[in-house]
């Protein structure tokens, strides 16, 4: 009887199990999920340029503008300490919808909580996400979010190049203020990494990893004129396409193969990539850095400088030369890690450069080779030729007419364009269907907020 009893209790539970396994298995298709609608890709402020020294940041409250490219009623923000050697202490962070420049509308501001609390301690080199909160907001909506840092911060975090200028306050918790009095402005964001939406499970975010051509420098601040961007005003005006996102993970100086401007390509493509949500394919567009910095040569010293009449300097990076081989065998590593992970890869060849300031013929020898192969070799899931769109058609190691920014490296509003439109949507076209798939193999729900 005793024996009759516990074969029962012990099937009764084994049924239970059961039951909540199945009732917890995802069905691709008609579940919500989190995913990434913008992104920063964070670093440590750059050694070698000491004018962009950041401000003292101690009892100031930042006031950050984000766009996200997907619209959405349920948020997180996901704040980092990653090049932290010191706990991060947060006192208070709040989001709301602009009305223009630093101003928030009023109505729409809700304050963030960390686990229920009102202030969070991030731990040295952690990230650290906000718990969801309710906000409506249309896709390319700026949002405000504002951080009150109370405690002296000694390594920052941040991103330099923001799409945004960032208001920092005088001393004292302006979080709540409608704007921010006497604010002063940085053009970076500050220890914010991303903006994620809870999102219809088809929805999927495109990423772009590259450096400060994706990072979109050589267009103008608040214009939103980088490729990426550009990219993503395209999907948004396909209605055969499900939702996608498009977040930028550029780092203007960035490599594929060396530190220096943030961790290489290689380095951060865990934390930038494979620790977002929702990432279904990765543009990538770098290299350039990784053929110019080592072969750039410093100016010579003017006729005031102790050293004048003494040749220019070698690069401080003439030790890191790479062959094409080597870039090469980096986007490899960068194609199967992803690939393990279900995301598609699309190369985009690298931009004409005859005419900047590292620009040399072994160089461009390097350049060719890589474009050669990336629109050739196969290994990627697609070619964007990006430097066909922009090149001079009459001099192809150069930019064309217009389509760079005035230094022969970076584009102008009309190249990011070109860029952007070389992008064969069709390409694009079901990648949510393999994402979809790798979900439900993976199983598991997502927990809901």
């Amino acid at each position: 009887m005793t024996r009759t009893r516990s074969l029962n209790w012990t099937l009764a539970a084994l049924a239970a199990i059961l039951l909540t396994s199945a009732a917890c298995s995802r069905t691709p298709g008609n579940e919500n999920h989190w995913v990434s609608a913008w992104s920063s890709a964070v670093h440590a402020p750059l050694a070698f340029m000491p004018e962009q020294a950041v401000p003292v940041l101690e009892n100031r409250t930042l006031r950050m503008i984000v766009r996200p490219t997907i619209g959405g009623g349920r948020v997180r923000l996901r704040f980092s300490n990653a090049c932290g050697t010191r706990p991060l202490d947060i006192g208070a962070a709040r989001i709301a919808l602009v009305s223009g420049d630093d101003r928030i509308l009023a109505a729409s501001d809700r304050p963030l909580t960390f686990s229920g609390r009102g202030s969070v301690r991030i731990p040295p080199g952690a990230p650290m996400l906000s718990d969801p909160v309710d906000l409506q907001f249309q896709p390319f909506a700026e949002i405000a979010v504002s951080v009150f840092l109370p405690a002296h911060v000694r390594d920052v975090t941040f991103h330099l190049a923001g799409q945004r200028p960032t208001y920092i306050s005088e001393p004292g918790d302006f979080t709540a203020a409608v704007d921010i009095p006497n604010a002063t402005t940085r053009p970076s964001w500050f220890f914010l990494s991303g903006l994620e939406v809870h999102a219809p499970d088809k929805t999927v975010t495109i990423l772009a990893l590259g450096d400060s051509i994706t990072d979109g420098v050589g267009a103008r601040q608040g214009d939103y004129r980088d490729w990426p961007n550009l990219l993503a005003n395209r999907l948004a005006a396909q209605e055969s396409l499900p939702p996608m996102a498009v977040v930028n993970s550029g780092i203007g100086g960035n490599r594929v193969l060396h530190d220096g401007a943030g961790p290489s390509a290689l380095a951060r493509f865990d934390r930038d990539v494979l620790a977002q949500p929702g990432i279904a394919g990765v543009i990538l567009l770098e290299g350039i850095n990784d053929i110019g910095w080592p072969r750039m040569k410093l100016p010579a010293p003017g006729p005031g400088d102790a050293a004048a009449g003494s040749a220019p300097a070698a690069s401080p990076f003439a030790g890191e030369l790479v062959t094409a081989q080597d870039i090469i065998a980096g986007y490899r590593q960068i194609i199967e890690r992803a690939h393990q992970h279900g995301i598609r890869v699309f190369l985009a060849t690298l931009l004409p450069y005859e005419g900047a300031d590292y620009y040399t013929g072994e160089g461009e020898t390097i350049r060719s080779a890589v474009n050669e192969w990336i629109r050739t070799g196969g290994a990627a899931d697609g070619c964007f030729d990006f430097d066909q769109a922009v090149r001079d058609p009459g001099h192809p190691t150069r930019f064309r007419d217009g389509y760079h920014s005035g230094d022969h490296l970076h584009p102008s509003a009309a190249g990011y364009q070109a860029m952007a439109d070389a992008v064969d949507l069709a390409v694009l076209r079901g990648i949510e269907t393999l994402k979809a798939a790798r979900n439900g193999e993976e199983g598991g729900k997502q927990p809901r907020p």
